[in-house]
């Protein structure tokens, strides 16, 4: 199980040294060029470059609602966590718990545009999710404070369903975009990304149906409740150095995204103007832009390792002290020795591991050519409890305002979450690099953090070909054969 944790959270660790939704504020802008196919690749098609080259990017956001940490612990990380003082616990809560994490670095990526109305793009991505939680806010003090604590002796405890999911992977997305309806005061522009998965660890343990209760450190009784844990076989043979585990054809899978994009466009607005020396200054006409897409479709399927077993945990006078961890006890040895307590269910010898799939809404409102409205919802499909081998999205809503121009750009998100975690952040672009975090500036704010977010990105500075037909003619010339190809009024 502590493997789990290495290659999930791995790619976590990153951003702590890096300083680094996807992308968020950014991703849908209309200069946004690669990195809006990553969430609707439909955004690929009548783009304002001829060609988008990204060197790297890294991304990522981590955050739960129970523990929260002094901002100073964050720069100077004690040894050891002492709680109310490096760390403190919301134990008055009566809501239910839950902790995420998500990072990704991009990789070399492409995007070309075949002509004004189509595009294809290659996008290559390592990425890491880890959700958990659903944990009542008295179970989760059960075993936070103290355990086994004799002041929770005598209640009876239950748990209807909690959970914990990590994945991380390779992913190499081919992508397809077309502008399929364009007239006066119209454009409709469609998308498809494939992607080939390769697997590198993914895992899982879900609670179902448990009921217990502890009489004293030496005496518990757990009468019902069912464990369902897996992770994948190659984690008993981790190989070292961990970049190793990093490879293009183990575990293979598909997945997909799709989407779909409308433009209102009111004729001789002269919304694109101000950059009407871009390879299509068409592009950017539109009034108001409304969005919709579906993420990270599909999944990779693993085999188990050898020791995996479900569990069915109904056990009487069971010592709560062996249930802990010992000193020196690496987490394999406990999680062997602590199945022993109980008694296995036959199950299968694999899973499917689903990718987080989301729906995305959204509509951006062109100001004056330069500031930009922007709202995007991102809805977690598989954030149920039917399918235990799964991720979810964060469900969240943004609101952003934005100023875009060739060489800069600066966005300001306000987020709130399905957790009802409320931020407000910045980013900004200036040439090839990108820089921002979405809850930046609420967090300076806050005595204490229990979420962040970052993200930073080096792009090659989009290549500005000036379009020219036969005559010579620009932009200008563009818009004017636009309008004569459009039926008489």
């Amino acid at each position: 199980m502590q493997r789990i944790l290495i290659a999930t959270l791995g790619l976590l660790l990153l951003w702590q040294y890096g300083q680094a939704q996807s992308f968020a504020g950014y991703h849908n802008s209309h200069y946004a060029g690669i990195y809006g196919v990553l969430t609707n690749p439909a955004s690929a098609a009548g783009s304002r470059y001829k060609w988008d080259v990204n060197i790297i990017g890294v991304d990522a956001k981590a955050g739960n609602t129970y523990i929260s940490f002094p901002k100073s612990s964050l720069f100077n990380m004690p040894d050891t966590f002492r709680r109310n003082r490096d760390y403190f616990l919301d134990t008055a809560s009566t809501n239910r718990q839950y902790g995420w994490g998500m990072a990704e670095v991009m990789l070399p990526s492409v995007l070309y545009s075949i002509d004004e109305k189509q595009s294809v793009a290659f996008t290559w991505r390592l990425r890491a999710v880890g959700n958990g939680g659903n944990v009542d806010a008295n179970i989760a003090n059960f075993f936070a404070l103290d355990y086994p604590n004799p002041r929770f002796n005598g209640r009876n405890y239950n748990v209807d369903y909690a959970g914990f999911y990590a994945h991380s992977w390779n992913e190499l997305g081919l992508s397809y975009a077309r502008v399929i309806k364009d007239n006066v005061t119209s454009r409709i522009k469609a998308g498809v990304t494939l992607k080939y998965l390769s697997g590198i660890a993914a895992g899982y343990g879900v609670v179902r149906n448990a009921n217990f209760v502890m009489e004293d450190k030496r005496n518990a009784t757990i009468s019902s409740g069912t464990l369902e844990v897996a992770y994948n076989e190659q984690l008993d043979n981790w190989e070292h150095p961990a970049n190793r585990n990093f490879k293009l054809f183990a575990n293979p899978g598909i997945g997909a995204d799709i989407g779909v994009i409308y433009e209102w466009r009111p004729d001789g607005d002269g919304f694109g103007n101000y950059e009407s020396d871009s390879w299509n200054p068409d592009a950017d006409e539109y009034k108001l832009r409304l969005g919709a897409s579906v993420t990270d479709i599909g999944g990779i399927y693993y085999k188990k390792a050898a020791f995996n077993r479900d569990l069915d945990l109904t056990s009487g006078n069971i010592s709560p002290d062996s249930l802990k961890r010992r000193t020196h006890e690496s987490v394999d040895d406990y999680y062997h020795r602590v199945a022993g307590y109980f008694t296995p269910i036959t199950t299968y010898d694999g899973f499917f591991m689903a990718l987080p799939t989301a729906l995305h809404l959204m509509g951006d409102y062109n100001i004056d050519g330069r500031f930009f409205v922007n709202a995007n919802a991102v809805i977690g499909i598989f954030s149920g409890q039917k399918d235990v081998s799964k991720n979810y999205a964060i469900t969240q809503l943004q609101i952003t305002p934005r100023f875009d121009s060739k060489h800069f750009g600066a966005y300001m998100p306000f987020v709130v979450n399905r957790f009802g975690q409320v931020d407000a952040g910045v980013g900004f672009r200036a040439g090839p690099l990108i820089i921002g975090s979405s809850s930046i500036l609420s967090n300076l704010f806050r005595s204490r953090i229990n979420h962040a977010d970052g993200f930073i990105a080096l792009r090659v500075v989009p290549i500005s070909f000036k379009h020219r037909d036969r005559d010579g003619g620009g932009g200008l010339f563009k818009k004017q054969r636009r309008q004569v190809d459009c039926p008489p009024m």
